[in-house]
């Protein structure tokens, strides 16, 4: 039988989701610990990839399993799994259903603090800037329901078949004195390092670097800029998965700033 597992953990230290030699990856663990409790390999698949030190308060993964006590292997497999990769469910799906191709619709929370801070330096991303101007930060964010070729924003673009993205909705929320900033952006897809690439020229735009007109200039000739301006990884959450047949709360803690 077929079963999708919901989980969230915190990619600090892990070097993405995906399964690479000589790296420890949320994937390798996760197969790792099955085939632990389970006694025998399991492979699973992802409904997407994140990048090294990239977060996810809410994940998917599908598997093929015999199993008769879904809650036994949900305690066992969390009894197993270190502290920072968490199981919420474990829900069994019809057919072949896929994790990662019959997901429609995926949100991004990337999380800013303006002030150093221990307890968010994890989970958040450093940038010691004040007077932002957000007003100019959400204009150019707005522009990203416009377009839908997001070429110019991504560092492998010659990998992908299209890099078409349909962003449904963007939101930039502030608290009231400006030290915790969510950047919130919902796509059908994304690219390689597209949202990181868009949070460091809404970052140069807030900062005056860089206008409105240029950011969109990028998205109307899809050229690649010369400079990416990558912001942070930790700064960056997979937030929220959404299926046609699945549609389940976020049950991760994502820090707010």
């Amino acid at each position: 039988m077929r079963y999708f597992f919901h989980i969230a953990y915190l990619g600090t230290n892990y070097s993405g989701w995906q399964k690479h030699s000589g790296t420890t990856t949320v994937q390798q663990v996760l197969e790792d610990k099955l085939k632990q409790v389970l006694k025998t390999p399991i492979f699973i698949n992802g409904c997407g990839r994140t990048d090294a030190g990239v977060h996810a308060s809410q994940f998917f993964f599908h598997a093929d399993l015999n199993v008769i006590d879904l809650d036994e292997l949900l305690f066992r497999l969390n009894k197993a799994l270190p502290a920072d990769i968490a199981v919420f469910d474990i829900i069994q799906v019809k057919g072949n259903q896929h994790a990662r191709f019959d997901a429609y619709l995926r949100t991004y929370n990337y999380q800013i603090h303006t002030y150093k801070n221990p307890f968010l330096s994890s989970t958040s991303s450093f940038y010691q800037l004040k007077n932002l101007n957000l007003k100019q930060i959400d204009k150019a964010l707005q522009l990203l329901l416009v377009y839908q070729d997001y070429r110019a924003f991504c560092t492998t673009p010659a990998k992908y078949e299209h890099t078409i993205c349909k962003i449904s909705s963007v939101s930039l929320i502030v608290d009231d004195d400006e030290k915790h900033i969510s950047i919130q952006v919902s796509a059908n897809r994304f690219l390689s390092k597209m949202i990181r690439i868009i949070i460091g020229k809404l970052l140069k735009i807030g900062t005056g670097k860089m206008s409105v007109d240029e950011f969109e200039h990028h998205l109307i000739s899809k050229e690649t800029p010369a400079i990416l301006d990558l912001a942070y990884p930790q700064g960056l959450h997979l937030s929220k998965v959404t299926y046609p047949f699945l549609d389940l709360p976020n049950q991760g803690f994502l820090v707010k700033g």
